[in-house]
């Protein structure tokens, strides 16, 4: 079963470090400071936005049914494997920006000089190495993680049941008590 980046985020700060992260995994630089003074400083590929008092870093959901990978005319977003990654071949790349229209997520971005479009490709290197994506090891509250999907679906199911079963708790205690009260 494939692995998504999951967030949990009561534990998002919104520091933005998965972003840096995942723009330095993404360059050539050594140091934070090289990348930054590179002719071509580095792009993240994960965003977090605001909502309400916290944030949420959004990267490519790598869809089932890629609606990119669908309506780009080169064939330069693809998928090695039925449950591997979505990924982009810059050099095929025309920048036509269908992918960025169609992705229901708004994560596909351009390139710093605009020709290319640019998505997160889950640090392919880094995972077939049997690392986590950079923007997950690089969180320091550990609100991203790199999780088997059926491991997590498992978990929120259990967590679902506990609350509904909690909940029914409480509603048969506050209906006794009202009963009492009669």
């Amino acid at each position: 079963m494939p692995k998504v980046i999951v967030v949990n985020e009561d534990r998002c700060l919104a520091c933005k470090q998965c972003m840096i992260e995942c723009a330095m995994a993404h360059t050539d630089a050594k140091t934070l400071v090289e990348a930054i003074n590179s002719d071509t400083p580095p792009t993240p590929r994960v965003y977090v936005e605001p909502a309400e008092t916290f944030g949420i870093p959004l990267q490519c959901r790598h869809c089932e049914d890629a609606p990119c990978i669908t309506v780009c005319p080169t064939e330069a977003i693809y998928r090695v494997s039925e449950q591997g990654p979505v990924l982009l071949d810059q050099d095929r790349c025309i920048g036509c920006k269908f992918c960025m229209l169609v992705c229901p997520f708004g994560v596909i971005g351009l390139s710093r000089d605009g020709k290319a479009t640019i998505k997160c490709d889950l640090c392919i290197e880094r995972t077939e190495a049997g690392a986590e994506p950079a923007c997950v090891s690089g969180c320091p509250t550990g609100a991203l993680e790199f999780r088997e999907l059926d491991d997590y679906l498992r978990e929120k199911r259990r967590r679902t049941v506990q609350q509904i079963t909690v909940a029914e708790r409480q509603l048969k205690k506050v209906s006794a008590e009202d009963s009492d009260e009669r």
